[in-house]
């Protein structure tokens, strides 16, 4: 994300912190969506939706489901304890974020801090404790990324077997953004890292998340999708970031069913699956409040529409970004890498998403 406040992108040029800004050296984010490249079961009717000012309703049960593990980036802003989120909304996955080159083709989050014996490590174990677990992003809009830094496909999957050796992962999220995303030779790099640590790693889920446009992937994201489809990268989630269009028509909720329908378009065609394995094999990965758009705001009725779709088409993903912001700002001010900058309940976008089940 990039902009304002997600790390992501961030969205909402966050008060000092934009989103994808983060701090000195943070990556950030991951968002960056359209137009800016950055960065399964039977249908179950849409829960009602969340109170969109303070009053917060009972946190519905957990589904426990990795297709909805909302972003929390622990090296941004004022995070919550994840563990504290999970009893307050029933959500047990997380996608944490974000982790980045040191300034070769080595793994850090951040770009800064080790993988094990730190902070990092400990949120991950309390998740586990508290019956959770993690996917781990790798890159976003801002910071060094190893799909540049990493010389060969060789070279990055190596960087990518730390993360997943680190942790023993069963999910990874590459957030593919920027100067990553906009050169064909590192998409190319990503996809055929990918499909080594996949080879290597049998089970190993994976997710690509990147920008989009209102009506799906620009031309960037329609090669990477080809790509990996030419180098048999059997990918989990082909996930899409539908906000930082820089102008679109109708609410967030429908714009981004829009882009979703296009992201099913190239995946179907790139892959030769059916509309049902296509729908599948993709995701979505919101932003929650005011993005980095004036004229967007997404809310938690646009969540409540996305949520219907995504058990319509049983996707294969349902996240946003981010558990930082899923608050309302104390004073009514602009949105933050602390807050979403509309009138919500605590947690009420995550209490939504923890409602996929997949």
């Amino acid at each position: 994300m990039r902009a304002v406040v997600s790390p992501r992108r961030l969205a909402v040029s966050l008060t000092g912190l934009g989103c994808l800004l983060l701090p000195v050296v943070v990556s950030i984010p991951q968002a960056s969506a359209a137009g800016t490249p950055a960065a399964a079961g039977s249908p179950v009717p849409a829960a009602p939706a969340a109170p969109a000012a303070p009053a917060a309703p009972a946190a519905p049960a957990a589904s426990g489901s990795m297709a909805a593990a909302p972003y929390e980036y622990l090296g941004w802003g004022d995070p919550q304890k994840p563990t504290g989120v999970m009893a307050a909304t029933g959500v047990k996955w997380f996608t944490l974020a974000f982790v980045l080159s040191d300034g070769g083709c080595n793994p850090k989050w951040d770009g800064s801090r080790a993988l094990t014996g730190g902070s990092d490590e400990s949120a991950i174990k309390s998740i586990r404790g508290a019956g959770g677990d993690v996917v781990v992003s790798v890159g976003g809009w801002s910071g060094n990324k190893l799909g540049e830094k990493c010389s060969s496909a060789s070279a990055l999957a190596g960087a990518y077997q730390k993360v997943i050796s680190a942790y023993h992962l069963k999910a990874l999220d590459i957030d593919i953004e920027d100067t990553e995303f906009s050169n064909a030779t590192v998409r190319q790099r990503v996809v055929s890292a990918l499909k080594i640590v996949k080879t290597d790693n049998p089970g190993l889920v994976t997710y690509v998340t990147m920008g989009t446009t209102p009506t799906g992937p620009d031309a960037n994201g329609k090669d990477l999708i080809k790509k990996g489809a030419a180098a048999g990268l059997a990918n989990d989630g082909w996930t899409i970031m539908p906000f930082d269009f820089g102008g679109h028509s109708g609410s967030m909720g429908s714009v981004t069913e829009s882009a979703l329908e296009g992201l099913e378009t190239a995946v179907k065609g790139a892959y030769g699956y059916s509309d049902d394995a296509a729908y599948r094999h993709i995701g979505v990965s919101s932003m929650n409040g005011k993005t980095d758009e004036s004229d967007e705001t997404i809310t938690t009725g646009d969540f409540q529409t996305v949520l219907g779709y995504a058990r319509q088409h049983h996707l294969a993903r349902f996240t946003f970004w981010a558990v930082n912001r899923d608050r309302q700002c104390t004073s009514g001010g602009d949105a933050s890498a602390s807050c979403s900058g509309v009138g919500q309940a605590p947690y009420a976008f995550t209490k939504i998403v923890a409602q996929y089940a997949g």
